[in-house]
Parts: C-alpha cells; structure tokens; sequence
C-alpha cells in the first residue's frame, strides 16, 4: 500500500519522475493488495478450510520491470531511471540480495481453493492502493 511494504518505498522516488525497475527488472515479484491480505488473514481465522500453508500473494507475480512500468502508468509518469544493483547494495547492503534475486511466489492453493481475489490484477492493485486514501 502507499503507506506500507515495499510501495511505499517506491511511490516517492516514482512520483517526481525518477523511478524505474531495481536492477536488471527481470527478477519476479510476487505482490498483494492490503485489502486482500487482511481478509485472507480474517477468513483463515475464522474459516476452518483454511488447513496447512498458503502463500499470501496475488496469483499474478510479475517481473520487476513490469512492476515498474505499471507503477509509473499510474502515477502518469515515465520509467525511465533503473535503480542500478550496486546502488542498491550501498544503500541496503544485504538486503538487496532478496530484492536484486526475486522470488515468484504462487498462491495456487488460495486461488483454487478458498479465495477469491478482490484485486487479482497488478494496474488494478496499484490504482487501488495510490488514488484511495486510508484512514
């Protein structure tokens, strides 16, 4: 959300025109929207389908270079300015190895299973979550 995770880190650098993928852009990136976080978090407490482990991730990862285009689509700003890994490292040091590397997680087992997802597509996630104000 712009207020939390990894967006909220983003949206500054992105809002005056200045963002771009983080390092190559080819690493994946498993996301969620907070609203679909929280009511996966609400249902399995309540709900007693709800057995073993599931992933809480949207069931469409993306790489990191769609990521930030569809950011910047949003924001109506370009993506022109890559975050360049040894940048990256300084600022963060180790940090950066789960960033720069990625991971694509799936949340089959919710998808097929037990939810349904309000925001299932990244545009319509990040539009949610940077045109919506939270209180």
């Amino acid at each position: 959300d712009a207020d939390g995770g990894a967006l909220s880190k983003m949206l500054p650098i992105f809002k005056i025109g200045l963002g771009g993928p983080i390092g190559e852009g080819n690493q994946w990136m498993s996301w969620i929207h907070r609203s679909d976080l929280c009511q996966i978090i609400s249902d399995a407490i309540i709900n007693k389908k709800y057995k073993g482990v599931y992933n809480a991730v949207s069931p469409d990862p993306v790489k990191m270079k769609t990521f930030a285009k569809e950011l910047a689509k949003c924001l109506n700003r370009p993506n022109i300015f890559p975050v360049p890994s040894y940048v990256l490292k300084q600022l963060v040091g180790e940090g950066a190895k789960i960033v720069l590397e990625g991971q694509k997680v799936k949340s089959i087992n919710l998808k097929k299973n037990i939810y349904e997802f309000k925001y299932p597509l990244l545009k319509n996630a990040l539009f949610a979550a940077t045109k919506k104000k939270y209180r």
